[in-house]
């Protein structure tokens, strides 16, 4: 999906929401552990409930691996009925990769040929050699890691040069000497606040991710006010707050109106910028 399409179909729903499928067996409802494949058929109802109120969705690796060979088949059931019964929403495959060229070349070639995702999280470490690899591919992005919304976050990506730029002030400068606004993104934390002011003074253009919204405290106003665009420029996910809105028969419809809640804020910041 190049950037145009994800405009219109951001415009066209009224929504940035990025639903994030973090499949916990610990935490999905009991009665689906029968199912023969109870991560796919938890993630299946969650997208039949909330497809209506998104546009992408992000299943994280962390936690399919974790099940081995039974994990990544159930992510790569979900990756295909996503684009089977839902071609027109992106997906994101949070996996934070990013190793030496050849073996982000194999990465790449895992996720953007044989998974065929729209997008996939780099960490940007390692620098250039570890992040173009993954810029080869048309109509398929790199979502760099930034500013992240972890406490964390402040060991590294908060400290300054000699000359007072910041780590991650590095990272958005350096990284568009490699990709453009067109195959790049930045994981930006929606607990940064006011930051995404100086996110957008270095990359005014380009689409960020914003995880945090929800169980991590993050305020969507406050994204808005400083991170979004004319073109939006946002993807919001939210995992926890919806997927696991409640753990009993009823799960995937109250996951939809955690959805389609958040989908009527992110409605009304979107009018903002088309009455401009």
């Amino acid at each position: 999906m190049n950037r145009q399409q994800l405009i219109q179909q951001i415009f066209a729903r009224k929504s940035f929401l990025c639903v994030g499928l973090d499949t916990d067996l610990k935490k999905i409802p009991q009665h689906l552990l029968k199912e023969e494949d109870p991560i796919f058929a938890f993630n299946r109802a969650i997208i039949e409930a909330t497809a209506p109120y998104c546009v992408a969705y992000k299943p994280n690796l962390a936690f399919y691996e974790a099940f081995g060979v039974k994990g990544l088949a159930a992510f790569e059931a979900t990756v295909n009925y996503l684009k089977t019964n839902h071609p027109s929403h992106f997906i994101i495959a949070d996996a934070k990769r990013g190793d030496i060229g050849n073996t982000s070349a194999m990465y790449a070639r895992t996720f953007f040929e044989e998974y065929d995702v729209d997008a996939l999280t780099v960490a940007p470490y390692m620098g250039e050699d570890s992040v173009t690899p993954f810029l080869g591919y048309e109509g398929k992005w790199v979502v760099l890691l930034a500013l992240t919304s972890n406490k964390g976050s402040a060991d590294f990506q908060l400290t300054a040069d000699a000359a007072g730029e910041r780590l991650f002030e590095k990272v958005l400068r350096t990284s568009q000497l490699w990709g453009d606004a067109e195959n790049m993104m930045y994981v930006v934390g929606a607990t940064q606040g006011r930051m995404f002011e100086a996110v957008r003074r270095l990359a005014p253009r380009h689409f960020l991710l914003v995880p945090g919204v929800g169980a991590q405290g993050g305020s969507l106003q406050e994204v808005c006010k400083y991170g979004m665009t004319e073109d939006c420029g946002l993807l919001v996910n939210s995992s926890r707050g919806i997927i696991y809105a409640s753990s009993s028969d009823d799960f995937a419809e109250q996951a939809g109106l955690k959805a389609k809640a958040l989908q009527a804020e992110m409605a009304v910041e979107l009018e903002r910028i088309e009455k401009k």
